[in-house]
């Protein structure tokens, strides 16, 4: 098509852009001046409006609930810090990406006709220059770009708080001989930093030179030798020359500050750290690609000086990247390859070492105390009577299927379900009872109504919970309760005074109180029992124009037109517990269980763990996540009723949580300021005893040979996994630990020897009083066998009597279902103990404790209670012959005087009182009784002259 043909076509057709060519064959862009002005003007109001409703109104609408929620809570300092960091990061790092951006773009930009030539149609063939048209299409481009790397930047606003208030923790890194605080504070935000830049001065330099490219004043890199008059201008190269050097510069930077101290971290070795291939060879490398790069950019600045622009760019691209790949990359293969790894323990030896050790100490295993067991003690009923509060707070009730039995004992409605069940301890009637509790919460899924008034007005909470000691079965095999049903009733001490539960495990609903409607409290026969709200949680929504916002919010126009929603109603949000925490501390991470509380004036409080975790610690060993470093450093309380939140700083050595406390000075109260009440039930999170049992299972070794060879690797015992993936055998439990006088509350896991299946040592968390946190891990010898958990289950699979028994119970229609095993420790030895439950088929049977399996030693026995399982292990006769003998001797006497009937009457006091005492779990007493029972008998048959 000649030049003349186009121009009519698209006079024409009134086209705003089409390709052409001049009549000497060069391209070009037609475009009609009136009709892109028009464009642009509809495109920037549709632009500015769509903004406006698409972005900046919802964000305010969010805004202003997200403000109101936190004035609710009374974490603001929290929301405004974020906010304030947020948008001052965005400012900042887009305003200086949009003036280094934009600024230079426009001294690249055409700024004259004959420098970019365009041909707009209906005005003939001359050319023209639409010069309002690039100046728009800049700054959008350039404002775009710098929003994205502003709200990028935002996003790492804690990253850059943490660096400027974090401080030293007083321990250094071998291999630089850095504080560890600038890895956990510091190094995060110069990668961020330094990685923005690299990537803005690259995209600003690709830019401006493609501009150039356009403008004919950069010629474009050809394999054959440029044609006279293509050599780039002054302006041009001296341009792209400054970015591009000033490109390299970086790079220099990022690989002397960033590169090198990431070797900290390097996963070259076999190990996590830097091993010795990374400082024999790839440290040596980054020093020289960091000279490399600087080289590179005093040979593009010469090349630009000297009209050589494209050709030292070109060259000093290829051999700064040569440098990399080869220094970086292929000697630290070859040197792994073939001069470590054939000798790598004696190459590997002291980097080991230091891995040991910040592994340790990254993960608080580095001050574990060890107690060795001789693991050849042989229990005896002695034993057991001294270790009382352990073996009457044996757990013989699995938590899942508790949680089943109370489904169907305690549910009530069928509104009403209970989410978990977790283990805790109370002083009840004067005894340390470790008990099960759940808390029975309100599910609106469930209500045979589905509607606005039900869901977000009527059933607004939960009612109570149930509790049950963990070792007590009634006759029926069934729980005993110490609270239970509606309105919840106390057999015991403990008493709830608030038993409602706005705020919970299942409560993710918002719901409005304090309306017209009345509330639902619980059921009572065939009536329902309503209440209204009289806690301090919650929004109010008095006002027309509080409503609105909340209907568009929450979306829902029932908000904004509902006459129950008057002047004093409140709208309680966010009520799930975990989800509530995470929102008001958003930079901690919590652990999944959370438990609930009974305080002394019957009030319901949730408990959470919050952690402070890092990606940066320097030779630690990674999890999940890459996360190197953890401290359950945070307790968060949350009341059920009314919702409030109280964040307890419960580890001050902790320099994280320090650094948090700096930056919100008013979030965290010290732990001391916690009621006791509350202290007393602060447990050990089960995620970092996990990972810290994981990780000592090996780390336990501190020699590096012997870490290397795996020599005396532990394992958490293998079984069935039916608790969130936890191992059956790490549980709470209260007991008397080796060498200590009372008995406490403390999570327990066994170890077993790698591959093997004899019991190698157990690791408990101290969980009461001045002890709280402690780690103890109780070894026994190496040579001596302690049987592990499986190889009790094979004893038990193997024994014929109880084989037996549970055969003949799964051919009647039932299932026999074998509870956990229980590994119990006893001074220096073990007992096992298993629960064996039954239960009908059909979806609404009920499982029943009918069986308990003891175990220790050799011995493995089946009874029908524990006290009878522990009586025939331990050779104590049990109770029931005892009670025969007293039979006998009164009715093998034909006459009897007062003095064989005061005797009588003696040993029945003392068989009552020993029972007694044994249901108590006061075992001195019982042996006491028993002694002084056995005097007794001794005196009647001597009287009544039986043999």
């Amino acid at each position: 098509m000649n030049s003349g043909a186009a121009l009519s076509s698209g006079a024409e057709t009134g086209q705003l852009v089409c390709l052409m060519t001049d009549p000497g064959g060069n391209f070009g862009i037609r475009v009609d001046p009136v009709s892109v002005r028009r464009f642009i003007k509809l495109a920037r109001t549709v632009f500015i409006a769509g903004f406006l409703l698409l972005v900046i109104v919802p964000w305010f609408g969010g805004f202003a609930v997200d403000w109101l929620w936190s004035r609710e809570v009374k974490f603001e300092q929290v929301f405004l810090a974020s906010f304030g960091w947020r948008i001052g990061l965005l400012l900042l790092m887009g305003g200086l990406t949009f003036v280094f951006l934009y600024a230079n773009i426009r001294r690249a930009a055409p700024r004259s006709t004959h420098e970019l030539t365009l041909f707009a149609t209906g005005l003939g063939a001359e050319p023209t220059v639409i010069g309002r048209a690039l100046p728009s299409m800049f700054l959008v481009g350039s404002g775009f770009i710098s929003y994205v790397i502003g709200m990028t930047a935002s996003n790492s606003w804690m990253s850059y708080l943490l660096a400027a208030r974090g401080s030293d923790t007083g321990i250094t890194e071998p291999l630089f001989g850095n504080d560890i605080s600038f890895y956990l504070f510091r190094l995060p935000a110069y990668s961020g930093l330094l990685a923005t830049a690299l990537f803005v001065t690259a995209l600003t330099t690709i830019v401006v030179a493609f501009l150039y490219v356009l403008k004919r004043e950069l010629p474009v890199p050809q394999a054959v030798p440029q044609t006279p008059g293509a050599a780039a201008t002054p302006r041009a190269s001296w341009h792209v020359a400054g970015l591009a050097a000033f490109f390299f510069v970086l790079l220099a930077v990022r690989l002397w500050v960033v590169t090198r101290a990431e070797l900290a971290s390097s996963t070259t070795g076999p190990l996590v750290g830097a091993s010795y291939t990374d400082i024999h060879a790839t440290l040596p490398a980054i020093i020289v690609s960091a000279v490399a790069a600087l080289g590179a950019a005093a040979a593009t600045l010469y090349g630009a000086a000297k009209g050589q622009l494209m050709r030292n760019l070109a060259i000093a691209a290829a051999a700064y990247a040569t440098i990399g790949i080869v220094g970086r990359g292929v000697i630290p293969t070859a040197m792994q390859r073939l001069l470590v790894t054939p000798n790598e323990l004696a190459r590997e030896l002291p980097y080991l070492e230091r891995h040991i050790d910040a592994t340790r100490r990254a993960w608080r295993i580095d001050d574990v105390a060890v107690r060795d067991l001789s693991g050849e003690a042989q229990l005896t009923m002695a034993n057991i009577r001294a270790n009382a509060p352990t073996i009457t707070n044996i757990r013989l009730w699995d938590r899942d299927l508790l949680m089943q039995t109370l489904g169907q004992l305690q549910e009530i409605r069928t509104y009403y379900d209970f989410v978990t069940v977790n283990d805790d301890r109370y002083m009840i009637d004067g005894q340390y009872r470790q008990v099960h509790l759940s808390a029975r919460e309100l599910n609106s899924a469930s209500l045979p109504t589905q509607s606005f008034v039900n869901e977000r007005l009527t059933f607004t909470h939960g009612m109570g919970l149930a509790m049950a000691p963990v070792n007590e079965v009634t006759t029926e095999g069934l729980p005993v309760l110490f609270v239970k049903d509606l309105p919840p009733e106390s057999t015991t001490s403990l008493k709830l005074t608030r038993p409602e539960i706005y705020y919970g495990q299942l409560t993710s609903s918002y719901v409005f109180v304090r309306t017209a409607q009345r509330e639902f409290d619980y059921p009572a026969g065939d009536a329902n029992i309503y209440s209204k709200y009289e806690g301090t949680g919650g929004i109010s929504v008095g006002s027309t124009l509080l409503r609105a916002l909340f209907a568009w919010q929450l979306g829902s126009l029932n908000i904004l037109t509902s006459s129950d929603i008057g002047d004093s109603a409140r709208v309680l949000m966010h009520r799930n517990v975990l989800g509530r925490a995470s929102r008001a501390l958003p930079f901690l991470q919590f652990d999944p269980e959370t438990y609930l509380v009974v305080t002394e004036d019957g009030r319901l409080v949730w408990v959470l763990d919050a952690y402070t975790s890092s990606t940066h610690y320097p030779y630690s060993a990674r999890v999940a996540g890459g996360v190197s470093y953890m401290r359950n450093s945070v307790k968060v309380t949350i009341d059920a009723y009314d919702g409030a939140i109280t964040a307890y700083l419960a580890d001050s050595t902790d320099v994280m949580a320090l650094a948090y406390e700096k930056i919100f000075p008013d979030v965290f109260r010290p732990l001391s300021e916690m009621s006791p009440d509350l202290q007393r039930h602060l447990r050990y999170p089960n995620g970092i005893f996990r990972l810290q049992a994981t990780l000592l299972s090996t780390y336990h070794m501190k020699e590096p040979d012997a870490f290397y060879h795996r020599e005396d690797q532990w394992q958490i015992p293998e079984g069935a996994q039916r608790d969130r993936g936890i191992s059956p055998y790490m549980r709470h439990m209260i007991m008397r630990l080796p060498g200590e006088t009372e008995a406490e509350f403390i999570y327990m896991t066994p170890f077993t020897p790698r591959g093997k299946d004899n019991l190698a040592a157990w690791l408990v968390a101290r969980m009461d009083g001045d002890e709280y946190g402690k780690l103890i891990v109780y070894r026994f010898p190496k040579q001596s066998l302690v049987y592990g958990p499986r190889q009790i289950v094979n004893r038990i699979e193997q024994d014929t009597e109880i084989s037996r028994q549970l055969s003949l119970w799964d051919q009647r229609g039932s299932q026999a279902i074998r509870g956990e095993l229980l590994v119990i420790p006893i001074d220096e030895s073990l007992i096992y103990v298993q629960p064996i439950y039954l239960q009908a088929s059909g979806e609404a049977s009920i499982p029943e404790l009918k069986r308990v399996v003891v175990a220790h030693g050799n011995q493995v026995v089946m009874a029908t209670t524990l006290d009878e399982g522990l009586a025939m292990v331990f050779g104590t006769g049990g109770v029931r012959p005892v009670q025969t003998a007293i039979e006998a001797i009164a009715a093998s006497a034909p006459q009897r005087d007062s003095s064989i009937d005061a005797l009588l009457q003696r040993s029945q006091q003392h068989y009552d009182r020993a029972i007694a005492a044994q249901r108590s779990g006061n075992w001195a007493d019982y042996g006491r009784e028993i002694e002084q029972l056995g005097a007794v008998l001794r005196e009647l048959k001597s009287r009544t002259g039986n043999p």
